[in-house]
Order: structure tokens, then C-alpha cells, then sequence
């Protein structure tokens, strides 16, 4: 596997049909969408900027709009619910959930809101 291919021909085939396709309307079609999607990958694995994408994956502007998009029309929730669903029907995850009812309060100068403690203004003043 090569410095930046990170998605199997598996993971690539079972995400495939859940991407968009071109508009009927017309209009410039998609470049590839693996590239693209093994880009954003890419960048997230590594932490680093959009403009430091590797030549390999196209133009950082093209990965960045097209990861805007896909998480905006929901490309991504739908992939992650596909995902999520293949895994619970091969009893990959366990559901077993944990509840903390652990309250963290936040000290009174923590906020940079006014504090209404009721009264005046000459009752909060030290004497």
C-alpha cells in the first residue's frame, strides 16, 4: 500500500454506490471519486492543511469543496449509517452503553458574562 492509499478495493467497492452521481442537468460531471475520498482521508489521518494535500489526490480546493459538499447534502451520514448498519448485522458492535451523570460546574470567573447575583450594585461591592 502506497504512502497515500489508505481505502482497500473492499472498503472502496461497499462505499462506491453510496456516492452522488453527476447532476442530469448537466453541467462539469465529478472527477474520480476515489481520489478525492482517499484525499480526505488523507488529510484527516494526517492532521495536516488542506493546501498541503499531496499533488496525487488533484487540486486541494477540489478535496476541500468536495468534502463541504458531501457533508452538506449528507453523503457522509448516509455512509457512515451503511457502515454502521453492515457492522451491527455481523454482530461487529456492542451495544452496551455507559451513562455518567457527572456534573462539572464552572467557577464564577470562568465566564465572561455578568454575574446577576439579585440586589443592587452597592450590595455586591466589598465594604
Amino acid at each position: 500500500m502506497s504512502r497515500t492509499s489508505s481505502l482497500s478495493d473492499a472498503a472502496w467497492a461497499r462505499i462506491e454506490p453510496l456516492m452522488p452521481v453527476a447532476s442530469r442537468k448537466g453541467g462539469r460531471p465529478f472527477q474520480d471519486h476515489r481520489r478525492v475520498v482517499e484525499g480526505i482521508v488523507w488529510r484527516f489521518r494526517t492532521g495536516s492543511p488542506w493546501r498541503d494535500l499531496p499533488a496525487e489526490f488533484g487540486p486541494w480546493q477540489t478535496v476541500w469543496k468536495r468534502h463541504r459538499r458531501f457533508s452538506a447534502d449528507g453523503t457522509w451520514d448516509r455512509i457512515y449509517a451503511a457502515i454502521l448498519a453492515d457492522a451491527d448485522a455481523a454482530g461487529e458492535i456492542d451495544w452496551a452503553i455507559s451513562v455518567d451523570s457527572t456534573v462539572n460546574r464552572a467557577h464564577q470567573h470562568a465566564t465572561n458574562l455578568p454575574r446577576d447575583a439579585g440586589g443592587s450594585i452597592e450590595l455586591q461591592e466589598p465594604y
